[in-house]
């Protein structure tokens, strides 16, 4: 009843359902782990933003890499902001998904190390690329400043491309290694997401807090790809099942119609 397994067709039947069923089996297990992660990095940046505010000194110096668990913590500094070497980030966008430019400024601490602050977001309304925008002017005089710890960025991280011969006062990636040199001063390591003071007029636009990631998408999609392998066998059993009943019902009516007397 069973031979017609043996067949080329259902040989390649079967070995494809065989594959495919460790195959899902890896792909949910891979999705769990994928949700592991981002569990763990939502906890982390959670307990980041949550943490009491420190002095930008306590967690970065000039030349020091910003840490996993260092990034989003919210710091202060105390000094003036020097928008005389103040510079642009291309191609970054709002919440809304509008094209403009970040707000990088230094800001020179009392000590005259100097602090990178992306004081936020303004639109590419100018009348081209290559000049430079008009940016709203930050407080004068000596203020004192808190905002979120970021790591420097880099092409590996982040995906964009550092292109050279920008226009004068325009970057592609914020680097404390970079700016230093353009400086030709003690940048601490990392930069900071403005959150206070707030700019008169909300502009340039604060940077939003992160998001959480989805987690709970990639556990959903682990349990999909588990229900899935374990259909493959109940769905190769069911055309097996419907072969024979197929095979039966050919071999009956062949029977029905070999039994009919043949016509006069």
């Amino acid at each position: 009843m069973y031979r017609f397994l043996l067949s080329r067709q259902w040989v390649i039947l079967t070995l494809v359902a065989l594959l495919l069923i460790p195959t899902m089996i890896r792909l949910g297990f891979w999705q769990l782990h994928r949700y592991e992660e981002r569990t763990a990095r939502n906890d982390l940046v959670a307990e980041a933003l949550g943490a009491d505010p420190v002095p930008v000194e306590r967690l970065t110096a000039p030349g020091q890499k910003i840490t996993t668990g260092e990034r989003y913590r919210t710091v202060s500094a105390k000094g003036r902001f020097d928008t005389a070497d103040e510079v642009v980030v291309r191609r970054r966008t709002n919440a809304d998904d509008e094209v403009g430019y970040h707000v990088l400024t230094p800001f020179v601490l009392d000590d005259g190390k100097v602090l990178l602050v992306n004081r936020g977001w303004i639109a590419a309304d100018g009348p081209s690329q290559t000049e430079f925008p008009k940016i709203p002017a930050p407080p004068s005089g000596e203020v004192t400043v808190t905002g979120r710890m970021m790591p420097d960025e880099t092409t590996e991280a982040s995906g964009i491309k550092d292109l050279k011969g920008l226009p004068d006062r325009q970057i592609m990636l914020i680097n404390s290694e970079q700016e230093a040199e353009r400086l030709d001063a003690s940048v601490l390591g990392g930069y900071i997401v403005l959150t206070a003071p707030e700019p008169k007029g909300g502009a340039p636009e604060l940077i939003g807090r992160p998001g959480n990631e989805d987690a709970a998408l990639n556990f959903a999609y682990a349990i999909q790809w588990w229900l899935f392998s374990a259909a493959v066998p109940v769905g190769w059993w069911f055309l097996v099942r419907r072969e024979v009943r197929d095979r039966a019902e050919a071999t009956r009516d062949a029977e029905a119609e070999a039994a009919q007397p043949a016509a006069v």
